[in-house]
Protein backbone atom coordinates (compact mmCIF):
# COMPACT_ATOMS: atom_id res chain seq x y z
CA UNK A 1 0.00 0.00 0.00
CA UNK A 2 2.87 2.40 0.75
CA UNK A 3 4.32 1.67 -2.67
CA UNK A 4 1.06 2.76 -4.27
CA UNK A 5 1.03 6.07 -2.33
CA UNK A 6 4.62 6.88 -3.27
CA UNK A 7 3.65 6.90 -6.94
CA UNK A 8 1.06 9.63 -6.28
CA UNK A 9 3.28 11.89 -4.15
CA UNK A 10 4.97 13.71 -7.10
CA UNK A 11 1.55 14.21 -8.71
CA UNK A 12 0.09 15.56 -5.44
CA UNK A 13 3.05 17.93 -5.00
CA UNK A 14 2.72 19.16 -8.58
CA UNK A 15 -1.04 19.65 -8.15
CA UNK A 16 -0.45 21.62 -4.92
CA UNK A 17 2.11 23.84 -6.67
CA UNK A 18 -0.23 24.45 -9.60
CA UNK A 19 -3.05 25.36 -7.19
CA UNK A 20 -0.78 27.67 -5.14
CA UNK A 21 0.56 29.58 -8.14
CA UNK A 22 -2.85 29.70 -9.82
CA UNK A 23 -4.46 31.08 -6.67
CA UNK A 24 -1.77 33.77 -6.34
CA UNK A 25 -2.07 34.64 -10.03
CA UNK A 26 -5.73 35.43 -9.44
CA UNK A 27 -5.72 37.05 -5.98
CA UNK A 28 -2.14 38.10 -5.24
CA UNK A 29 -0.76 41.66 -5.13
CA UNK A 30 -0.36 41.65 -8.89
CA UNK A 31 -3.18 39.23 -9.59
CA UNK A 32 -5.89 39.48 -12.20
CA UNK A 33 -8.58 40.34 -9.65
CA UNK A 34 -6.66 43.33 -8.25
CA UNK A 35 -6.04 45.05 -11.60
CA UNK A 36 -8.88 47.54 -11.13
CA UNK A 37 -7.56 48.55 -7.70
CA UNK A 38 -4.07 49.02 -9.16
CA UNK A 39 -5.49 51.24 -11.92
CA UNK A 40 -7.31 53.40 -9.34
CA UNK A 41 -4.13 53.74 -7.28
CA UNK A 42 -2.19 54.65 -10.40
CA UNK A 43 -4.71 57.37 -11.30
CA UNK A 44 -4.48 58.82 -7.76
CA UNK A 45 -0.69 58.77 -7.89
CA UNK A 46 -0.63 60.46 -11.31
CA UNK A 47 -2.95 63.23 -10.03
CA UNK A 48 -0.70 63.71 -7.00
CA UNK A 49 2.36 63.83 -9.25
CA UNK A 50 0.78 66.58 -11.39
CA UNK A 51 -0.08 68.56 -8.27
CA UNK A 52 3.45 68.23 -6.93
CA UNK A 53 4.97 69.18 -10.29
CA UNK A 54 2.84 72.35 -10.38
CA UNK A 55 3.88 73.18 -6.82
CA UNK A 56 7.52 72.54 -7.73
CA UNK A 57 7.28 74.88 -10.72
CA UNK A 58 5.74 77.60 -8.55
CA UNK A 59 8.43 77.20 -5.91
CA UNK A 60 11.16 77.24 -8.57
CA UNK A 61 9.86 80.56 -9.90
CA UNK A 62 9.75 82.01 -6.39
CA UNK A 63 13.26 80.78 -5.62
CA UNK A 64 14.56 82.32 -8.84
CA UNK A 65 12.93 85.65 -7.99
CA UNK A 66 14.30 85.58 -4.43
CA UNK A 67 17.83 84.63 -5.50
CA UNK A 68 17.99 87.41 -8.07
CA UNK A 69 20.33 90.23 -6.92
CA UNK A 70 17.56 92.70 -7.65
CA UNK A 71 14.95 90.61 -5.84
CA UNK A 72 11.40 91.78 -6.16
CA UNK A 73 10.67 93.79 -3.03
CA UNK A 74 7.02 92.82 -3.18
CA UNK A 75 7.87 89.11 -3.26
CA UNK A 76 10.28 89.42 -0.33
CA UNK A 77 7.66 91.34 1.65
CA UNK A 78 4.98 88.79 0.79
CA UNK A 79 7.20 85.93 1.95
CA UNK A 80 8.03 87.76 5.19
CA UNK A 81 4.32 88.24 5.86
CA UNK A 82 3.51 84.62 5.07
CA UNK A 83 6.41 82.77 6.67
CA UNK A 84 7.46 84.99 9.56
CA UNK A 85 4.15 86.63 10.30
CA UNK A 86 5.62 90.13 10.00
CA UNK A 87 3.36 92.99 9.10
CA UNK A 88 3.84 96.70 8.61
CA UNK A 89 2.52 98.71 11.56
CA UNK A 90 0.18 100.50 9.17
CA UNK A 91 -1.33 97.23 7.88
CA UNK A 92 -4.69 95.96 9.02
CA UNK A 93 -4.42 92.27 9.92
CA UNK A 94 -7.51 90.09 9.84
CA UNK A 95 -6.91 86.60 11.21
CA UNK A 96 -8.92 83.76 9.72
CA UNK A 97 -8.89 80.06 10.61
CA UNK A 98 -6.43 78.16 8.47
CA UNK A 99 -7.93 75.71 5.98
CA UNK A 100 -7.30 72.03 6.67
CA UNK A 101 -5.11 70.27 4.11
Amino acid sequence: MLARLTTFIPTAILAALIFYFGFNAMTGDRGLLTARQRQATLAEDEARLKRLQAEHASLAIQARLLSDPAASRDLVEERAHEVLGFADPRDYVIRTPEAAH
